[in-house]
């Protein structure tokens, strides 16, 4: 998943927390791998021995469902968050709501690549329905993580970002949230975890979590 380092540092500090309380309930170690969503979902296709997955999107767990590859009663929602519109610290001139993306305060708008990126999926939704996708297609700048959003927004490379909320944490106030997508303008962003079926650990004594 397409993650920022402080991000990933909230990550690991959350399931860390959680891993050193089982640890300590049930003697079994727990260990970790932190990655992107997709990369997990590839490692699990292949047959990697984890126990548990925990992923930033619901398409990476979908799709390892489709092809049975998890266990779906054991299927949770673990954790949401929001979609938001970020400009550069500094910026006295752009954009101030998610309609202003069809309009001149826009030039450059970066946003995840939808074929590799949750948020980015998320983004493309938004921008479908408020019908500016196809529109804005020359104005868009892809990345394939959200450091590198956050870094072109910081930088003033783009006018704006479309990130997560959770993501504005990580920029050290280089950037600025102007706005909150609604909530009817892209799926809700929820954050699953499940038993990986191939796990040799169902009697919940597990010996690997793979989070997001």
């Amino acid at each position: 998943m397409d993650e920022t380092r402080r991000r990933k540092s909230h990550r690991k500090e959350a399931f860390g927390e959680i891993g050193k309380h089982y640890e300590s309930s049930t003697s079994s170690k727990v260990n970790f791998n932190f990655g992107a969503s997709g990369a997990l979902q590839k490692q699990i296709e292949s047959g990697a021995p984890i126990d548990v997955f925990a992923s930033a999107g619901r398409p990476q767990m979908d799709a390892l469902e489709s092809k049975g590859l998890i266990e779906p009663c054991t299927q949770r929602d673990f954790a949401r968050n929001v979609l938001v519109l970020v400009v550069p610290a500094d910026s006295t001139s752009g954009p101030t709501s998610f309609t202003d993306l069809g309009g001149a305060k826009v030039t450059k708008l970066a946003v995840g690549n939808p074929k590799t990126v949750p948020v980015g999926q998320c983004a493309q939704q938004t921008l479908t329905r408020l019908g500016l996708w196809q529109q804005d297609q020359s104005r868009l700048i892809l990345a394939e993580d959200v450091r590198q959003m956050l870094d072109y927004v910081a930088r003033g490379e783009v006018d704006a970002g479309i990130v997560y909320a959770s993501d504005v944490r990580a920029a050290d106030n280089k950037v600025r949230k102007v706005a909150t997508a609604p909530a009817d303008l892209h799926d809700l962003i929820l954050y699953p975890i499940a038993v990986v079926r191939a796990s040799s650990s169902k009697d919940a004594r597990g010996r690997s979590l793979t989070p997001l």
